[in-house]
């Protein structure tokens, strides 16, 4: 198993939480994003960058996944293309993608998707908190407990 960061956007406050877990299980992990990313010195651990624009981290992620890794993306449809290949996604807000739910996450995420594009919705998601940064702790170690 390795894991592969959507980095773009992950929240610095959760990295130190994924890097103290992979340092301590020395899992291969490399983080993908469009600009360089600070990562430690290990042989184990890498940054990739990739070309600007709109989903070619994704796309870099789907093509490295394979069954069995983990990949931590905010992205629903790249979550959607992972567990296709038999991979299992977490949210950096804890949630867990697999094939149980990932469909009916997309089905929903397309809705709101919808709602904002009419004006229905305004607004985002909540700023990462405390309840947060222990949601995806949890689910982390979910995950890794269960496949190491």
């Amino acid at each position: 198993m390795k894991i592969l960061v959507d980095a773009d956007a992950f929240p610095n406050a959760l990295k130190e939480i994924l890097l103290r877990a992979v340092l301590k299980r020395e899992i291969t992990t490399v983080f993908i994003a469009n600009k360089k990313i600070s990562v430690p010195n290990q042989p184990y651990i890498s940054m990739e960058i990739v070309a600007q624009g709109p989903d070619e981290a994704d796309h870099r992620i789907a093509e490295l996944c394979e069954a069995g890794d983990l990949v931590i993306t905010a992205d629903i449809p790249l979550a959607d293309r992972i567990v296709t290949k038999g991979a299992v996604g977490l949210d950096p807000r804890g949630t867990i993608y697999d094939e149980n739910n990932v469909k009916h996450l997309l089905a929903m995420r397309n809705l709101m998707e919808e709602l904002r594009n009419n004006g229905e919705i305004t607004g985002g998601p909540s700023a990462i908190g405390e309840k947060t940064v222990r949601a995806f702790a949890d689910g982390l170690n979910k995950l890794l407990s269960k496949r190491l």
